[in-house]
């Protein structure tokens, strides 16, 4: 009787500490991601080699050729051309990138949580700068691998650059 209420026990023990553990990971992922909960119902993106299925071109006949007809277009001053169509940039601070390293990126980046390169640690940065800064900014805006997507309704793309950027800086 005492072995089996040991063994139950232990059981118990056993359930309790996965439990704990399933829960300090979830908390984690939810901190690096900064509050979005939209990376827990995305998949996560695995490093499987992509399959690409090549199929073989089909000739297209070609269309008969239709002319089309001219209209004319009056002329528009310069100063009538609505400047809101071009997308300006995201003014920033200048230390931007240090408020949101401190904000979100720590998290992980200070002690190297779910394998992030530690701040500031040239060995874990040099073959991730290696692979261009282009590639570092969509990494993390988007998500890669262990680390969730930075940029969403509260934290711009320019933002999450901005904190690549001051990153990268430091580890140079």
């Amino acid at each position: 009787m005492a072995m089996k209420q040991y063994t139950m026990q232990k059981k118990s023990v056993v359930r309790l500490a996965l439990s704990g553990l399933s829960l300090s990971a979830l908390l984690m992922l939810s901190a690096c991601s900064g509050g979005d909960n939209k990376a827990a119902e995305e998949p996560a993106a695995v490093n499987e080699p992509e399959t690409v299925v090549v199929e073989p071109e089909v000739p297209v006949e070609a269309e008969p050729v239709v002319e089309a007809e001219t209209v004319e277009v009056p002329e528009v001053e310069a100063e009538e051309v609505s400047t809101e169509a071009a997308a300006e940039p995201e003014v920033l601070a200048a230390d931007a990138g240090a408020v949101l390293y401190e904000k979100q990126c720590k998290v992980c980046h200070e002690k190297g949580l779910l394998a992030a390169p530690v701040f500031g640690d040239k060995e874990a940065w040099t073959p991730r700068i290696a692979k261009g800064i282009d590639t570092l900014h969509m990494h993390s805006a988007k998500g890669f691998n262990k680390m969730p997507a930075q940029a969403n309704a509260e934290v711009s793309e320019a933002q999450v650059h901005a904190a690549v950027d001051y990153m990268v800086a430091a580890a140079s």
